[in-house]
């Protein structure tokens, strides 16, 4: 698509956001990227975004009307097919789609993180946190035997769908001492490689970490005062 303007709308901190700069920079398709307040959403954000949800993606081109997309999967998916640079999805449409029930079941776990990062009492902590364990676990079982990636050498975009998700995960080992991956070598070298991958580290602000300190302290709930 040449001459074409990609301008990613996106907050700090969601992670659906992450997958669509992940892959933006996989592809090295240049891009501008405007960041909004969640909490006070801009008029103009409101009026394009039919969700009311970040990742937006614009897109400019000349001689048309300008399409704003949403959804981070099928913003991702808009871009491994338009723009050059490694497909991150498989040609063979059996193996695409089961990248694509993979791609769900990450976006699962975000889900549940979620709930474990806002959990107020010791029980439905305890509850998501196992839930969230036992998931990561069953996705061992279907990782490449070779690596480093999900599907063997080549990074995809369930790759870009997890990675956020095992961010997620760090920052909270970081900043409370709670570990939520299960003691399983493939999934912890799956989660180097990614937390280690150019792309990953340049789709978060230089202050992701104190952004994730700050929202966890907001919700006063469980997991900061287990770690206290």
């Amino acid at each position: 698509m040449p001459d074409t303007t990609l301008t990613l709308v996106s907050a700090h901190l969601c992670p659906y956001v992450q997958r669509a700069a992940i892959t933006l920079l996989e592809k090295g398709v240049p891009f501008e990227r405007v960041y909004i307040d969640l909490k006070a959403k801009p008029d103009w954000f409101l009026k394009i975004s039919p969700l009311g949800r970040v990742p937006l993606l614009r897109v400019s081109r000349p001689g048309h009307p300008d399409v704003v997309l949403f959804e981070s999967s099928v913003i991702s998916e808009f871009i491994d097919e338009t723009q050059k640079g490694p497909k991150l999805h498989p040609s063979d449409p059996v193996e695409r789609a089961l990248h694509r029930a993979w791609m769900e079941f990450g976006s699962s776990l975000l889900a549940d993180l979620y709930a474990i990062q806002t959990a107020k009492d010791a029980e439905t902590f305890q509850a998501k946190a196992k839930l969230f364990t036992e998931k990561v676990a069953r996705v061992a079982e279907t990782l490449s035997a070779t690596g480093p990636f999900f599907a063997g050498e080549a990074f995809s975009l369930v790759d870009a769908v997890f990675a956020p998700a095992f961010r997620i995960v760090a920052a909270m080992a970081t900043i409370v001492g709670v570990d939520l991956l299960p003691p399983l070598p493939r999934i912890a070298a799956w989660r180097d490689a990614l937390l280690a991958r150019p792309s990953v580290v340049a789709a978060v602000p230089d202050d992701y970490l104190a952004r994730m300190e700050a929202f966890l302290r907001s919700q006063d709930g469980y997991l900061l005062a287990r770690a206290a």
